[in-house]
C-alpha cells in the first residue's frame, strides 16, 4: 500500500486480539502496517502465536485473553460464536469492542434466539459484555479481500465496510480505525440491523470477489458505498 494514511498524526492505539485467526490475523497485519500496536491471543495460548507475532515484528506481542483486553485501547473479538461467553467481561468495560462473528449452526451448535431471529449475534455478545460498547464489523468479507482491499484514504478505489452498533461515538471511533487500516465505512444502524450484514445476505462476501463463482480462489474487488448500501437495503428476514 502507498500513499498518505489519516489518522497518524495521533498518538497511536494499542489494538488487542481475542482470537487470532484467519480474520484477527489480517486485522492485526493491517493495524501494524498502520502503525498501531497489537497485543494478540487466542484459545491454545501465548506461545502458539510466535510465527505470527515474529511476522508482525516488534508492535505486536502475545498474551493471554484476558491480557490482551486489558491491554487495548480497543479489541477485536474474532472468536467461534459458540466461544463468545468466554470472552473476558471484565477487563473490556468502558472499551469499544469490534465483533467479527457469524453463526454457522454446523460450527458453533443451534442457537434458538437466532433460528427465530429475535436477536443478533452482535447482540449477544454486547449482552455478555454490558459495559462494553460492541460495534459490528469484519464479519461480511473474506480474509484474503480484506487483506488486499486496504488502500491509502486518497485513493479511489478505497472500500467501504459495513457497522452496526448502538453507540454513537462507539462507531465514530470504529469508523476512525478503518480509516486507519484503510477501509471506509457504512452505517448499517444498530445492532439489531447487523442482520442485514450476516451470513447468507446480498452483502456477505460476493461484493467483494472478482469472480462469484470461484469465491475462494477468486482476486479482490473494491465495493463503493453505494454497492454496500444497495446490498444491505435487499436483504431480507
Amino acid at each position: 500500500m502507498s500513499g498518505t494514511w489519516r489518522g497518524l498524526e495521533t498518538v497511536m492505539t494499542t489494538v488487542g486480539f481475542i482470537g487470532s485467526g484467519n480474520i484477527g490475523g489480517t486485522v492485526a497485519r493491517l493495524a501494524v502496517a498502520a502503525g498501531y500496536d497489537v497485543v494478540l491471543s487466542n484459545s491454545r495460548g501465548p506461545e502458539t502465536l510466535k510465527d505470527l507475532v515474529d511476522e508482525l515484528g516488534p508492535k505486536a506481542r502475545a498474551a493471554t485473553a484476558a491480557e490482551a483486553a486489558a491491554a487495548g485501547d480497543l479489541v477485536v473479538v474474532s472468536v467461534p460464536l459458540r466461544a463468545y461467553r468466554d470472552v473476558p467481561a471484565e477487563p473490556l468495560a468502558g472499551k469499544l469492542v469490534l465483533d467479527t462473528n457469524n453463526y454457522y449452526p454446523d460450527r458453533d451448535g443451534t442457537f434458538p434466539e437466532l433460528d427465530d431471529k429475535s436477536t443478533t449475534t452482535s447482540e449477544l455478545l454486547q449482552r455478555h459484555l454490558p459495559d462494553s460498547k460492541v460495534v459490528k464489523v469484519f464479519n461480511n468479507i473474506f480474509f484474503k479481500h480484506l487483506h488486499d482491499l486496504a488502500r491509502p484514504a486518497d485513493a479511489a478505489d478505497r472500500s467501504v465496510l459495513a457497522i452496526a452498533g448502538d453507540d454513537a461515538d462507539a462507531k465514530a471511533e470504529a469508523t476512525a480505525f478503518l480509516d486507519g487500516i484503510g477501509y471506509d465505512a457504512v452505517d448499517a444502524g444498530p445492532l439489531a440491523e447487523s442482520w442485514r450484514f450476516e451470513r447468507d445476505t446480498p452483502a456477505y462476501g460476493l461484493i467483494y470477489a472478482q469472480n462469484p463463482a470461484t469465491f475462494w480462489d477468486s482476486p479482490a474487488k473494491p465495493a463503493d458505498a453505494a454497492t454496500l448500501r444497495a446490498k444491505l437495503a435487499e436483504a431480507q428476514r
